[in-house]
């Protein structure tokens, strides 16, 4: 049973919300759209709110669902074993050649599903960072970092080796932003991207 709770969590994961949604909306190919990633963020770039909002929404009912699901299949530890593989079904598709989008949003929703109030810090820290800073990887990469130390302050030890686990896969997946903002390139939200 956890082999197939892997391959359901990775599946669900893999699901290219983002991709979907604009070629369904008109908008093109996200992927040829500023950064190339499947994320909301990149989607924000199309200019289409409401397809962000969406990409946003499903991103985090997917990670939400394979913890679910997760949880139904295995008693002990499916729902972190669902969660963690849907984080790399997100960050790793296999229909996309494994060019997947960055995990922040499957993350929350992992986050929330695995232990609410984790998934509230997250949430907090992703806004304050975004509002501070206008910077969608500094907000991303914070809230990826404030999880495995939510857990921890929240006595959840159980969980803190898959917090760490994932906070470590969204960090990994943001190298190229991080080399940006060490370069001082890296765009604020709302500003074009060349």
């Amino acid at each position: 049973m956890p082999a197939l709770v892997i391959v359901i969590g990775y599946c669900l994961g893999s699901v290219p919300f983002g991709l979907l949604l604009t070629r369904l909306g008109g908008a093109g190919d996200l992927r040829a759209i500023g950064s190339g990633n499947i994320g909301a963020t990149n989607v924000l770039r199309t200019g289409r709110r409401g397809l962000a909002a969406a990409t946003l929404l499903l991103d985090g009912l997917k990670g939400a669902l394979a913890v679910w699901l997760g949880a139904q299949l295995v008693a002990d530890g499916g729902a972190v074993l669902g969660g963690v593989s849907a984080l790399i079904g997100h960050c790793y598709p296999l229909w996309l050649r494994f060019h997947g989008g960055k995990g922040v949003a499957t993350m929350l929703g992992i986050s929330l599903a695995l232990a609410w109030p984790v998934g509230v810090a997250f949430g907090v820290v992703w806004l304050g960072a975004t509002v501070l800073s206008r910077i969608s990887s500094v907000s991303g990469m914070s809230a990826a970092i404030s999880a495995p130390i939510a857990a921890w302050l929240l006595g959840l030890s159980a969980l803190l080796p898959a917090f760490a686990v994932m906070a470590v896969l969204v960090l990994w997946r943001h190298r190229p932003n991080i080399a940006r903002l060490l370069r001082g390139e890296e765009p604020r939200i709302g500003a074009s991207r060349s």
